[in-house]
């Protein structure tokens, strides 16, 4: 990456992708996009699809992901799956389609019991 590339780091306010912001600006990286989730809603399929053809990042960290504390995780079990793949499903084919040169995932461990 040049440090102007045009870097999307999706989860940017959460713990690791704040971490993965502060080393890029701390490596020279001056091209960083962010959105909010109320900017942004990643679920959208439309709405990010629409980013990425108006942005075109070159780079993407996808670090966003929706989670809870253990009691919402249990009780919101197949929400939280269900969410957190459409984030997925969205970044990772909008990505594709608009020809981003590299992604990466950092990926999540759900619950498969979805018994309650």
């Amino acid at each position: 990456m040049n440090k102007t590339s045009k870097i999307y780091v999706a989860g940017h306010r959460g713990m690791v992708g704040s971490a993965i912001v502060r080393s890029l600006e701390t490596k020279g990286f001056t091209n960083i996009l962010t959105r909010t989730s109320s900017e942004l809603d990643l679920r959208d399929q439309g709405a990010v699809q629409a980013f990425f053809e108006e942005e075109k990042p070159e780079y993407v960290y996808l670090a966003a992901a929706k989670v809870g504390g253990i009691v919402a995780n249990n009780t919101y079990r197949a929400d939280f799956l269900y969410d957190n793949l459409m984030i997925e499903a969205n970044l990772i084919h909008s990505a594709y389609k608009t020809g981003v040169k590299k992604l990466l995932f950092l990926g999540f461990t759900p619950s498969l019991r979805l018994s309650r």
